[in-house]
């Protein structure tokens, strides 16, 4: 299960023109600043090659959820500074890990600042998409997190986390609805929800 712990990471597909230039951190930090909440579906490629699938809410500041489905089943929360993992293979207590202590922090941070001294490692320019590269100035050991975007307009189309044991874990998305409102129940609890259009 630890190795979902890693995996909070996801790619938003939904389609969008390509970038024609690199993006500044600025115009970055204000579209992440302006995503509030996010509901979709996705697809995970871990570092073994393996795959899995699930849904996903997002509300910044501050929540996550992962929703895994059968016969992984799992599901992952953050919320309240803390990531929890629920196996219901296992009848021991969740996992839990302090959400600063993972690159996810730096998304669901309240105010992102992606221009803050140390924390953005690498900012460049693939040819169709801009790759920032970035981590916790203050907690450089838990890993970076790989953001990719196209613009025109600006849209996050990729997020892989990198572990500081090597590993990378990337999450697939399907089309990305943004909504005024999450249900506030799928924050606190690991019942399983409803399902999300694929």
């Amino acid at each position: 299960m630890k190795q979902i712990a890693f995996a909070l990471a996801f790619t938003l597909v939904a389609p969008a023109a390509w970038a024609a230039d690199k993006l500044p951190l600025s115009q970055i930090s204000n579209y992440l600043n302006n995503m509030k909440t996010v509901q979709t579906t996705f697809t995970q490629v871990n570092d073994d090659g393996s795959l899995s699938t699930g849904k996903l809410w997002l509300q910044r500041p501050g929540k996550m959820r992962f929703e895994y489905d059968p016969p992984n089943s799992a599901v992952v929360l953050a919320r309240a500074g803390t990531v929890m993992i629920f196996d219901p293979k296992s009848n021991q207590p969740p996992e839990q890990y302090p959400l600063k202590r993972t690159p996810l922090s730096l998304v669901l941070a309240r105010n992102v600042n992606l221009n803050q001294a140390n924390m953005v490692v690498g900012h460049d320019f693939d040819g169709t998409a801009t790759v920032v590269t970035a981590q916790d100035p203050k907690n450089p050991e838990s890993g970076r997190i790989e953001l990719m975007f196209t613009g025109e307009p600006i849209e996050l189309r990729k997020w892989v986390i990198h572990d500081n044991a090597g590993s990378q874990t990337t999450v697939l998305l399907g089309p990305l609805n943004e909504t005024g409102s999450v249900d506030q129940s799928l924050f606190s609890n690991r019942k399983r929800s409803g399902s999300v259009d694929r």
